[in-house]
């Protein structure tokens, strides 16, 4: 099992998010993409099993850490015991819903000296994924669904069906002031500041955070010719192996 030393231990806000976006991109692959070899391995006549997602996006079936107390907050333990007793489905369900609470009990535990406002910006910044428990039943696409339909749609900033993106400031209905109640609890990516419908923003595709225009450099009338935006983090991403 992957153990960090305290040099490196995640202390800031992006360094937290990348950790955590790493360990859940793990666990989202462990129960999607390789869940038959993930079922094989959690074998009901073994001892209490955990499931692990790293930082550097792998994932592993194990026994839990022999410290006490751990050095991070450990996942459920005994996964592997109830996967005979229940339908594959609920079982793999089950599994997602601990893994997310782990998730977040170890980025929080990581930040633990963050400021009320940092704690505030990772948590939106974490937010804005798909939790793993959406991921493996397919709650992902109702809730994008859900989003286009209604939520998306009242921000400065939105993308209609051909991909081009158009500024919105006006209300759409008679229940938009309700709506940008809701939208007040949207973060900016890159300065944390709240959503404010005065303001031009602009949504990255790729990890599908929220940013003011004037924060990434980006105008209307710029944005008018962007078919697929990508924030500036995302951006930097494409050179990675």
């Amino acid at each position: 099992m992957e153990m960090s030393s305290v040099s490196s231990t995640p202390r800031t806000v992006e360094e937290i998010y990348k950790d955590y976006s790493g360990r859940r991109s793990a666990i989202v692959r462990a129960l999607t993409h390789d869940v038959d070899e993930f079922y094989s391995l959690c074998d009901p006549d073994k001892e209490n099993l955990c499931l692990y997602g790293h930082p550097n996006e792998s994932w592993e079936v194990t026994l839990p850490a022999e410290e006490v107390p751990p050095e991070l907050p450990e996942p459920a333990l005994g996964i592997n015991f109830s996967r005979d007793g229940m339908q594959r489905r609920d079982w793999l369900s089950l599994v997602a819903v601990h893994s997310d609470s782990w998730l977040l009990s170890v980025a929080f535990y990581q930040g633990a000296r963050l400021n009320r406002n940092e704690r505030k910006r990772l948590f939106s910044m974490i937010n804005d994924l798909p939790t793993v428990f959406e991921m493996v039943t397919d709650r992902k696409h109702q809730k994008d669904k859900a989003m286009d339909s209604g939520s998306k749609s009242k921000l400065s900033a939105k993308r209609s069906s051909d991909g081009q993106i158009k500024s919105h400031s006006k209300p759409v209905d008679d229940d938009y002031g309700e709506d940008d109640d809701e939208h007040s609890e949207t973060l900016c990516g890159t300065c944390g500041g709240n959503y404010n419908a005065d303001e031009f923003w602009i949504g990255c595709d790729v990890c599908e955070r929220w940013f003011h225009g004037k924060c990434v450099k980006i105008t209307p009338a710029k944005a008018e010719s962007i078919k697929q935006y990508k924030c500036p983090n995302c951006s930097s991403k494409r050179g990675r192996p």
